[in-house]
């Protein structure tokens, strides 16, 4: 595995994939599946938060402890990101959230930006970039482009499933981004859908499928 690209291998995860992957389950369950599966990515992802030590009072004495000091942003690509930015915001409900809404145009697979809602005055020390699913990784470049545009000093991408091309991609133009992965796929098929995948991760949590 390339350096900087993170692929759990945690039991309770992979377990949950199993049911995210199959064709029958039904957007309720999808939902919390990708609800749990994004909070044990960001558990790993998040190891390296910066704390600073307190001391607090207990009923019987003071305690030493330690407080999370640096500011998180969360930025969701919509639609298919939402489920997961709620997740996290369960771990660090001051989080920042930021929606970028990006699509692929089927006929030049190449991102369009439709969305925009960050901030150019945001002070953010850490921005975590959550998409479900990493497929030719035109999405994900270009939403991390705009963020260093914005001057966001540490990114890193979240995501459930992943195509070798979209690593290989997002790798090549990103190399300071860690990525962290459930799964990461054989290849993508002639309309860059990724195999074996789990289908469209917008359209199963929301019940919108064809």
């Amino acid at each position: 595995m390339p350096d900087h690209v993170h692929l759990s291998r945690h039991p309770l995860l992979l377990h949950r994939v199993a049911s995210l992957r199959h064709r029958d389950t039904p957007p309720r369950e999808f939902r919390r599946l990708v609800r749990e599966i994004a909070q044990i990515l960001f558990l790993e992802a998040s190891a390296d938060l910066q704390l600073e030590r307190i001391s607090v009072p207990t009923p019987l004495a003071e305690a030493a402890a330690q407080v999370l000091v640096d500011r998180v942003g969360l930025v969701p690509i919509l639609r298919a990101g939402l489920g997961m930015a709620e997740a996290v915001l369960e771990f660090v409900p001051d989080a920042q959230v930021w929606h970028l809404g990006l699509y692929r145009d089927h006929r030049t697979l190449q991102p369009i930006t439709y969305y925009n809602k960050l901030s150019a005055r945001a002070r953010i020390d850490v921005c975590y970039l959550l998409d479900p699913m990493l497929a030719t990784g035109g999405s994900a470049v270009e939403a991390i482009a705009i963020l260093k545009r914005l001057g966001i000093p540490r990114i890193k991408f979240i995501g459930l499933i992943a195509a070798p091309e979209g690593v290989r991609v997002l790798r090549e133009q990103h190399p300071d981004v860690s990525l962290y992965l459930a799964a990461l796929d054989t290849h993508l098929d002639d309309s860059s859908y990724i195999i074996p995948g789990l289908g469209d991760a917008g359209d199963r949590q929301f019940g919108t499928e064809p």
